[in-house]
């Protein structure tokens, strides 16, 4: 498997993920087995999803795509402004989160610490769910440039540093996975770049014995999320077999299976994703027109991001 079929299969698979799960948001564990009971799942749709239609995760996550290619680089006030603008096109589904830090008006190097400052509160997993496109950007950068860069994206809509090495941690394994390596052997290593004051925490959640069920939060949380995502890999032995697995989680469905669709995307490739899911799977993107990204769409935009050259990450993010 060459590296342009990993690239395509961290893009899509998250995609596809994310498709796959939606119709079975805040359902019970078990949901997936008992739709389809067979083990053979398609885009069925529900919940106001179209079959194949992608959610917030992916829309986002192919806004952050191209700024990052229309900017050569980490352009943040250009992301943040983006996402401002998909915000205000009316998205079927954002998390409650994102929105209140996007529409509160403030600056983009502002908005999501007030938020934290405020509500003490702010690890949900929305800097995960579109982390697949800035993962493929920043790749090559090595493991400080990608951490470093995704915890300064995460940081656009969320205050709590929890969030910001949560989405630092998933940007290095699928660095690892694209290189053709093991992300689960490359746990450990990860974890000694995590910032020292949540490294305990990660280590326990991403750890080989850990299980959904163990998880003390909703799976909307960073933590549960990123558990859940790693042990649908880890017990597995397919694409398709880890999805049906994260849907099956319950919970956040959509979101839990577009981040195990990135990471298992990128193990396996773009060829292992059944063609049932590629085929309906669909990105509207709400605030600019009537655009619609497809699987050949989002196959393009992974292999520009993987082939162009960020500039360096910049300098000038403030702490909360």
């Amino acid at each position: 498997m060459d590296r342009p079929d990993r690239v395509a299969g961290a893009v899509v698979g998250s995609a596809v993920g994310d498709a796959l799960g939606a119709p079975f948001e805040f359902g019970p564990a078990g949901v997936y087995t008992a739709r389809f009971p067979d083990g053979v799942g398609t885009m069925c749709g529900g919940g106001g999803w179209d079959p194949g239609e992608a959610t917030d995760d992916t829309q986002m996550a192919v806004l952050v795509a191209e700024s990052l290619l229309e900017r050569g680089g980490l352009d943040l006030p250009d992301m943040f402004g983006r996402f401002r603008r998909w915000a205000a096109g009316g998205p079927k589904d954002i998390g409650l989160q994102t929105e209140d830090v996007l529409t509160s008006g403030e600056e983009w190097d502002l908005a999501a610490a007030l938020h934290f400052q405020v509500n003490g509160r702010a690890a949900g997993n929305g800097s995960l769910m579109r982390a697949a496109t800035s993962a493929v950007y920043f790749a090559a950068r090595g493991r400080t440039a990608t951490m470093d860069a995704a915890r300064r994206i995460a940081a656009l809509t969320h205050g709590d540093r929890a969030a910001w090495e949560g989405t630092a941690v998933l940007h290095e394994l699928i660095r690892v996975a694209l290189d053709g390596g093991d992300p689960l052997s490359a746990v450990q290593d990860t974890l000694a770049g995590v910032h020292g004051d949540h490294r305990e925490r990660w280590a326990g959640v991403l750890a080989p014995g850990w299980h959904p069920e163990a998880a003390t939060e909703f799976n909307g949380a960073v933590w549960p999320c990123l558990g859940a995502a790693l042990w649908a890999l880890r017990t597995t032995d397919s694409y398709e077999n880890a999805l049906a697995a994260a849907v099956d989680v319950g919970g956040d469905t959509d979101t839990v299976a577009a981040v195990t669709g990135a990471l298992a995307g990128a193990v396996y490739g773009f060829g292992a994703i059944p063609a049932r899911w590629t085929e309906p799977l669909h990105v509207p993107l709400p605030g600019y027109g009537d655009r619609v990204l497809r699987t050949p769409g989002l196959v393009d935009l992974a292999r520009r991001l993987d082939g162009a050259s960020p500039r360096a990450v910049p300098t000038d993010f403030r702490e909360p």
